[in-house]
């Protein structure tokens, strides 16, 4: 199931939640990305909360969202970076993106087998993909009152093992959203707390959210090499006969 890009731009520009939601996650985004300075950062879904950050260093900015979703300008006061696309063909050459954020993408896809091979396909040489997705085991999976509460949760080793079906190669993963995803002015005022406690936690359950770093795995060509039989070379009067005296 796709949610509506308003809803989406309403819970994270326009809620207290939702602000806390974008900050929990680009702040562990940035432990692993701090800088995107010369390359091309894509994001796909509704990343574009998290790519704010490298705006002013990267050499490109795109936010892909799908056209199940819905598609609105960003970044405000800007020129806009955001574009419509089809879910799993994306207008982009192959091998363009460095660094490629997928954010309420993949749980929400109808085909992610077809969606992760065009992250694949678009990510050049030495890229990486961060998959941000909901936590099966984190309470904000089974609340429907924010965007994590719908589509395909996840645990660490499913995803870890879809990534690895698709010649993705996971190499670090972290947690995030550790407050209850509750608007209640309690929880709200101790969200920096929780985050800060919930660090400590095992990453797998604790989070709302699972982040999971991959690098683009590029096999070699499986191509059959014939053999060429070893040649001897030939010496010289190699096979004639020596004569033989002829009996008297």
């Amino acid at each position: 199931m796709h949610l509506d890009v308003q809803d989406l731009r309403n819970f994270y520009y326009r809620s207290t939640l939702g602000r806390a939601a974008q900050a929990s996650v680009r702040t562990r985004l940035l432990e692993m990305w701090p800088e995107a300075k010369g390359q091309t950062v894509a994001g796909f879904g509704f990343a574009v909360p998290l790519l704010r950050p490298y705006l002013g260093d990267a050499r490109r900015v795109l936010g892909l969202m799908p056209g199940q979703q819905g598609v609105m300008p960003w970044p405000g006061g800007m020129a806009n970076v955001s574009a419509l696309v089809e879910e799993t063909l994306w207008p982009i050459e192959t091998g363009l993106v460095d660094k490629l954020v997928v954010m309420h993408g993949l749980e929400n896809s109808d085909y992610p087998a077809r969606l992760l091979d065009e992250c694949w396909r678009v990510l050049g040489p030495g890229g990486k993909a961060v998959f941000i997705v909901p936590n099966r085991a984190g309470l904000w999976s089974r609340s429907d009152k924010t965007p994590f509460g719908y589509g395909h949760p996840y645990t660490l080793g499913q995803l870890e093992s879809l990534l690895r079906k698709h010649a993705f190669l996971p190499e670090r993963h972290l947690a995030a959203l550790y407050q209850p995803p509750s608007a209640r002015r309690f929880w709200l005022k101790s969200g920096p707390l929780c985050e800060k406690l919930g660090r400590s936690l095992p990453r797998s359950i604790a989070g709302g959210a699972i982040i999971v770093e991959a690098s683009k795995r590029v096999y070699p060509p499986k191509a059959k090499t014939k053999l060429s039989p070893k040649r001897r070379a030939i010496e010289t009067l190699e096979g004639i006969v020596e004569p033989k005296a002829k009996p008297v």
